[in-house]
C-alpha cells in the first residue's frame, strides 16, 4: 500500500533544457570579453579596445542573460 508519487518539480525540461543554453552563451560572452592583455606592463596594447571587446561579448552576455530570464518566465505546458 505505498503510494509513490512523482517528485513535483519548479520546472519542467525544457525550461532546465533553456537555462543550460542560456548559461553557455553567457560563458560564451565571458570568453570573448577575455585576454588582449600585453606581457609587459609597460606597454599599452589597442588590442583591448577591439571591436570583439567593446560590442560583440557584452551583446553575447546580455543575450544569454534574456535566455536565461525567458526560461524561468516560461510557462509550463500542465496546469
Amino acid at each position: 500500500m505505498e503510494n509513490k508519487q512523482k517528485p513535483d518539480f519548479l520546472f519542467e525540461s525544457s525550461n532546465y533544457k533553456i537555462l543550460i543554453i542560456g548559461l553557455a552563451v553567457i560563458g560564451l560572452g565571458f570568453l570573448l570579453m577575455s585576454g588582449g592583455g600585453s606581457d609587459d606592463p609597460k606597454v599599452f596594447s589597442e588590442d583591448i579596445f577591439s571591436f570583439r571587446r567593446i560590442r560583440l561579448a557584452p551583446t553575447v552576455v546580455l543575450i544569454g542573460f534574456g535566455v536565461v530570464i525567458y526560461s524561468i518566465f516560461k510557462k509550463s505546458d500542465k496546469q
